[in-house]
C-alpha cells in the first residue's frame, strides 16, 4: 500500500465543476487533489461535441470538448494533483471533528489513504431511465437514455437506432434529435408529458424546428413492444394531471426509444459521510457558501442542482473551492 498523501481538499470529480472548484482552491493557496473515475479529465463534455458553451463565460460559441480543454489546460499548468481511473470507495470524518476526513480510494496502485481539510464534491448527475419513469411493457433492446446514445455516436462511432422515438423534451434530448437526424436516423417525434418543452429555446428551434421534427405537447409513451429489439411504442395523449387520456393510445413504429426524462443529481458518496440528501430532487442540503450540513463537506456543479448551462455550472465549482479554503482557514486547518 502506497504512503498516507496530505491536502488541504480534495475534489471528487473531474468535470466542469471539479475542475474549476480545483483551480479555485489552488489559487486561494490551497493544497488541492482531484479524484476522477475516467481516465480523462472533462466529465460529460468529452461527449459533447455541439456548440453553445462559453457563452456567458467566454462571450463565444465552444463545443463541449474545447469548453473543457481551456480548464484542462490551465488545471495542468497549475500544476494540481489529479488521480484518474480512481474510484473513492469509503470517507470518514476524524474522531476531532474539525480535523478533516481520511479517504480511501482504489487505483491502479491499488488502495490510497488521503487524508483532507475539506471535500468538494463534483459528482455531476445521472439520467432517470426507462424504469423510474414507469413505462410498461417488455425489456427488449433498444432503449437508451439520451447520454447513452450520445456516447455511442459521438466517442465509440455506433448509431444505436434507425428509426426512434424520444421521450422527453430536456436539452439533451433536443440535441440527440438534431444528432440522430444528422446522422441518418428518423426521428419521428418528441414526446413531453408537460405542457411545454423543458429544454431552452434556442434548443427547440435550433434541433426540432430548424430540422422539421415534432413536438408533442402533453404525451407521453405508455408501453414498449418487442421482445429482442424495440419494435414499436404507444403513445398516449395526457391530461392536467399527467395521466393518460382514455382512447387516445396509437402505435408508432420503431427500433429504438430514447429517454431524455430528467436528472438526478449523484450524492450517494456523500450520503455515505452523512450528507442530507432531499429526497425529491436528490440535491443536498446546503448554505449559501455551498457548504452542506456536514461541516467542511462541500457541493458544487450538477450535484448541488442540475444547472441549464456549463458555465454556471463552473461558476459553481468556483465557488465552492473559494469556500472550501475559507473554511479551512477559519477552522485553522490552513495558515
Amino acid at each position: 500500500m502506497s504512503k498516507e498523501m496530505n491536502f488541504d481538499v480534495t475534489v471528487i470529480g473531474g468535470g466542469p465543476a471539479g475542475l474549476a472548484a480545483a483551480l479555485e482552491a489552488h489559487k486561494a493557496g490551497g493544497e488541492v487533489l482531484l479524484v476522477e473515475r475516467e481516465n480523462r479529465l472533462g466529465g460529460i463534455l468529452k461527449q459533447c461535441i455541439h456548440d453553445g458553451f462559453g457563452l456567458v463565460r467566454y462571450k463565444e460559441k465552444l463545443t463541449g470538448p474545447e469548453y473543457a480543454q481551456r480548464f484542462i489546460e490551465e488545471f495542468e499548468s497549475a500544476g494540481i494533483e489529479s488521480m484518474l481511473s480512481t474510484f473513492v470507495t469509503d470517507i470518514s470524518r476524524n474522531s476531532n471533528s474539525n480535523s478533516g476526513f481520511t479517504i480511501k480510494a482504489v487505483c491502479s496502485k491499488g488502495v490510497e489513504t488521503v487524508n483532507t481539510g475539506a471535500i468538494i464534491f463534483a459528482t455531476g448527475c445521472r439520467e432517470r431511465t426507462a424504469r423510474q419513469v414507469f413505462i410498461h411493457g417488455t425489456r427488449p433492446a433498444g432503449i437508451f437514455t439520451a447520454g447513452t446514445a450520445q456516447h455511442l455516436i459521438n466517442i465509440q462511432g455506433q448509431m444505436p437506432v434507425k428509426k426512434c422515438v424520444i421521450l422527453g423534451s430536456g436539452d439533451i434530448g433536443l440535441i440527440m434529435a438534431r444528432r440522430l437526424t444528422l446522422e441518418g436516423a428518423e426521428v419521428e417525434g418528441v414526446y413531453e408529458i408537460q405542457s411545454g418543452p423543458s429544454g431552452l429555446a434556442r434548443n427547440v428551434q435550433q434541433c426540432l424546428i430548424d430540422y422539421d421534427i415534432p413536438l408533442h405537447l402533453s404525451h407521453t409513451v405508455t408501453r414498449v413492444f418487442g421482445r429482442d429489439r424495440v419494435e414499436a411504442v404507444e403513445i398516449c395523449r395526457v391530461d392536467e394531471n399527467k395521466n393518460p387520456l382514455p382512447g387516445t393510445a396509437r402505435r408508432v413504429e420503431c427500433d429504438g426509444l430514447i429517454l431524455s426524462v430528467g436528472l438526478i443529481p449523484e450524492n450517494e458518496l456523500a450520503e455515505s459521510v452523512g450528507v442530507t440528501v432531499n429526497k425529491a430532487t436528490g440535491c443536498p442540503t446546503c448554505g449559501e457558501n455551498q457548504m452542506t450540513d456536514v461541516p467542511g463537506v462541500f457541493a458544487c456543479g450538477n450535484a448541488l442542482r442540475v444547472f441549464d448551462l456549463v458555465d454556471y455550472v463552473s461558476a459553481s465549482g468556483e465557488a465552492a473551492g473559494r469556500s472550501a479554503m475559507e473554511y479551512l482557514k477559519e477552522v485553522g486547518l490552513h495558515g
